[in-house]
């Protein structure tokens, strides 16, 4: 039975091949890309003719090892190109503004620097009345934590 196994592991390689990389392709964060590649090693094993259990035992090693060594450089190349602006709610943090109504640890509304009109809560105790100068000190779900700032 074993011997049957062995035979065919080649292709057993294969179809874990096609699976880490069908689920890599709905991932894409490169661990199942490593894990594939280890199976190749496990492949390219088995098409040497070592035994089935030190083909699983290399291809886990040489998986390990790409996890290690390849992914981290991998992802720092692919990240290396992105915008590093702010933006959604990220954007509105540090932005300041101008208190419409007064605004408490409660309730309030805000117009923020960029034109949108947020309700709004003072992250500190002291209210900002009316017309004061806020800055944006979190988002929480649909309401603008502020801090008053001096002019």
């Amino acid at each position: 039975m074993i011997e049957m196994f062995e035979q065919w592991a080649w292709i057993g390689w294969l179809v874990l091949i096609a699976l880490f990389l069908v689920i890599e392709m709905l991932s894409l964060d490169f661990t199942f890309l490593m894990l594939a590649f280890g199976g190749g090693v496990g492949l390219i094993t088995d098409l040497i003719g070592m035994d089935l259990w030190l083909q699983v035992i290399i291809a886990g090693i040489a998986a390990a090892l790409f996890i290690l060594f390849l992914r981290p450089p991998l992802l720092h190349r692919l990240r290396r190109g992105e915008d590093p602006t702010k933006s959604n709610v990220d954007a509105l943090i540090g932005l300041h503004g101008t208190a419409l109504a007064d605004i408490t640890r409660v309730s309030g509304e805000a117009k923020l620097g960029n034109g949108d009109t947020w309700t709004a809560r003072s992250a500190t105790d002291a209210p900002i009345p009316r017309g004061g100068r806020i800055e944006v000190v979190e988002i929480t779900g649909a309401t603008a934590v502020v801090r008053p700032v001096s002019e």
